[in-house]
């Protein structure tokens, strides 16, 4: 593959006297720029082939991201990523009543504080979800907590720890069809 080189500077012979022998464009001259034009034209590589393959694809859309820039990432795919130190989203809920619906957009880790007795209505049991709650019992204590469509281990369903102002840590996993329940007690936050 080669570059065009110009043999002949036909502009320097414009600046020369008239009957300057040198003013004269001579035909070998020509030649000698059309063949290197030709040979500079037939080394280098067609692109027709890679230009057509290139113009199918599609351009992504959003903005372009740096290395050490942050991007929210919605419905995408990761592939085996490796991620340090990183932070979990909390949810608090807040007080719950008689009954919460839990939502998991918003993040994995939810905290809520019993004020009745609860029946908490799981999200739909996408395969491969999971989440935590951190329960509290509230001043007053012995709130009694229910979860819809939970399979606990053989033990059953967990008896929520009553002492007032006590934390139990809930997770729960989904298969696609079930949410999975286990339960550690009694901790004083």
């Amino acid at each position: 593959m080669s570059d065009y080189t110009k043999s002949t500077n036909f502009a320097t012979k414009d600046n020369l006297t008239s009957g300057n022998p040198a003013k004269i464009v001579k035909g070998t001259e020509i030649d000698t720029e059309f063949n290197n034009i030709a040979t500079a034209i037939a080394t280098k590589q067609d692109y027709d082939s890679d230009l057509a393959a290139f113009a199918a694809k599609t351009a992504p859309t959003g903005d372009v991201v740096g290395t050490t820039d942050t991007q929210t990432l919605t419905n995408k795919t990761l592939t085996n990523p490796t991620v340090t130190n990183y932070v979990e989203s909390v949810v608090a809920i807040g007080n719950t009543g008689t009954s919460q619906t839990i939502a998991l957009t918003s993040g994995t880790v939810q905290t809520a504080t019993l004020t009745g007795n609860c029946t908490f209505t799981m999200p739909t049991a996408t395969a491969g979800k999971s989440f935590i709650l951190l329960l509290r019992q509230d001043g007053t204590g012995s709130r009694t907590a229910t979860f819809t469509g939970v399979k606990w281990s053989t033990a059953g369903a967990p008896v929520i720890t009553a002492t007032a102002s006590k934390m139990d840590i809930l997770s729960f996993v989904a298969d696609g069809t079930n949410w999975y329940g286990n339960v550690t007690q009694g901790f004083t936050p």
